[in-house]
């Protein structure tokens, strides 16, 4: 049985009862979702009739639990889904509620633990517990924090989100409100000022820090639950090379939700790749044509000794988080000999050891690679690990 999310929602406590012990600090919802949402979002009728959607984002986790807090997926009217949270009965069961949730257009918190609703979570043998915010969107203002979020993504700009979605145990406002600060630049639906002063404090004291968090707040005399975010620009890769397996690294990293770039070393032709960006610029004109932030990983494959040689010189004058360059070891010693002072940046050979052979194979050994050190794991069997599965 399903609980009926409106007309019974008051009656039924356990929907927005909420914990009162710590919950542990988890990470957020991965950068690369956020385009597909994002796109979906702008894709709907908002003409405030009937809700053409529902938000649902995970609050708080503890233990074992499919995906983390901050997490988010988009579920259409007709049961579509953007950005899956899993496969399993909670997902089915949320999609439910959702539905229930647009057809009377109010929120719902659902707790899915051992105080309600444990079953569900059983039957996937997770064994841990979790919180969903369910916001239907009906009007365009209720996606206009989206249009924050994307404007701080199309600067590369670092923030945070806050989203207030209960007072004192109850739902906060017919819809949650935010507020996102990022650049120096504030946007904000709160609509008191106290309490955005307030909300802004605690995401500046917050610092950097790359975790979803809910916590609860007093504000204005109010008990309130806020759902904070740490806002990271997309991961971006910067291809150098003509060949296939430039073009197998551009399609992988495409499928990955990184922003792509493929520079052609040799040509001005464009090679067709939906949604990268293409480019011609030679070893002196790549640091002033393309950005190369902290955020960015470069791989060299040009298939010339001496090119090479030249992209990687021009490439470690940049913040770029991760250098690869492909090739024998005899010739990625020749690189790294011509290189002195900057062996310890330069992935060379780039990729992990995983007996890779085609095109194919060899990005998605780069690709790897490329997350591991973005991650800071080392790369190996999981089963050999000790550290914790998700980052």
């Amino acid at each position: 049985m399903h609980e009926t999310l409106c007309a019974d929602q008051k009656a039924r406590p356990e929907l927005t009862t909420h914990r009162r012990d710590p919950w542990p600090t988890v990470r957020m919802n991965v950068a690369q979702e956020f385009d597909p949402l994002f796109h979906a979002a702008l894709a709907l009728n908002l003409s405030g009739e009937t809700a053409e959607a529902a938000l649902i984002t995970i609050t708080r986790t503890t233990g074992s639990t499919f995906r983390r807090a901050g997490a988010s997926m988009l579920v259409h009217q007709d049961g579509r889904l953007v950005c899956e949270l899993s496969g399993g009965c909670p997902q089915r069961d949320i999609v439910l509620r959702s539905q229930q949730a647009m057809a009377c257009d109010e929120p719902a918190v659902i707790n899915y633990g051992r105080e309600s609703n444990f079953d569900v979570m059983l039957e996937t043998g997770c064994g841990g517990e979790l919180e969903v915010l369910i916001e239907p969107w009906r009007r365009p203002d209720d996606i206009a924090f989206l249009y924050a979020i994307e404007e701080l993504r199309s600067r590369r700009t670092q923030g945070a989100m806050a989203s207030l979605f209960t007072a004192d145990g109850g739902l906060a406002s017919e819809r949650p409100r935010r507020l996102v600060h990022g650049g120096g630049k504030t946007w904000t639906n709160i609509g008191r000022s106290t309490v955005e002063r307030q909300i802004l404090s605690t995401l500046l004291s917050a610092g950097t820090s790359t975790a979803a968090v809910a916590q609860q707040v007093e504000l204005e005399g109010h008990r309130r639950d806020v759902l904070l975010e740490y806002l990271q620009p997309p991961h971006a890769l910067v291809v150098i090379g003509d060949g296939i397996g430039a073009s197998a690294l551009v399609q992988l990293s495409m499928q990955l939700g990184w922003r792509t770039t493929l520079v052609n070393p040799s040509s001005a032709t464009e090679v067709a790749h939906a949604g990268a960006r293409f480019m011609s610029a030679t070893p002196d004109m790549l640091l002033s044509s393309v950005p190369l932030d902290s955020l960015t990983s470069v791989v060299v494959m040009t298939h010339r000794l001496d090119r090479d040689i030249a992209y990687v010189n021009a490439v470690v004058k940049s913040s770029a988080n991760y250098i690869g360059v492909i090739g024998s070891r005899s010739r990625a010693q020749a690189i790294l000999s011509a290189l002195p002072g900057e062996e310890a940046r330069v992935h060379a050979p780039a990729g992990l050891d995983v007996g890779s052979e085609t095109p194919q194979e060899i990005a998605l050994a780069i690709a790897a690679e490329i997350l591991a050190v973005r991650n800071k794991r080392m790369g190996g069997p999981l089963v050999h690990s000790r550290n914790a599965i998700h980052p």
